[in-house]
């Protein structure tokens, strides 16, 4: 299979250049520099700063189950705008670390997982199609829609990244 990498770093800069315009619509309302994470869509849903960790977990939890590869464990302690992007650059790093060439086999792989609370197994297409990727768009999507709904001037463009 060819790497999901190229597009998850694609997408994931595109978010990291919104948390850009975030920052600065916050600075320019004087908010102070925890309330962008905590904002929400509708209150029984994950805040911010959540929806971003989890996006960032998708995209490194594929790739490196892809690659045949282990993911990496990240803290999510992040507050602040400076701190998700960071977190995104992290994410993209780890990412850029894993060579075309490990996903070469991919398609042969049974995926292992552990989510709420309970194990799951999947084909590797069928882990990659149908529940990773599904799932970070979910969640990138979920994260532009909260700032979109809080008044952060971005479009569509910005989510595809220009």
């Amino acid at each position: 299979m060819q790497s999901p990498v190229p597009a998850l770093v694609h997408s994931l800069t595109a978010m990291s250049k919104i948390l850009e315009k975030a920052e600065a619509f916050a600075e320019a309302k004087k908010m102070k520099p925890e309330v962008i994470p905590q904002l929400r869509l509708i209150a029984d849903m994950l805040p911010f700063w959540r929806q971003i960790t989890i996006a960032c977990d998708h995209a490194k939890g594929m790739s490196a189950r892809l690659a045949g590869a282990e993911v990496p464990s990240f803290a999510d302690t992040e507050t602040t705008v400076a701190e998700l992007k960071d977190r995104i650059a992290k994410t993209v790093a780890f990412m850029q670390t894993l060579p075309e060439a490990a996903f070469a086999d991919a398609e042969g792989r049974t995926i292992n997982i552990t989510a709420g609370g309970r194990d799951r197994s999947f084909a590797a297409m069928q882990y990659y199609l149908s529940y990773a990727l599904p799932n970070f768009f979910f969640h990138l999507t979920t994260a532009y829609d909260i700032l979109r709904s809080n008044g952060v001037e971005i479009g569509k463009t910005d989510f595809i990244g220009g």
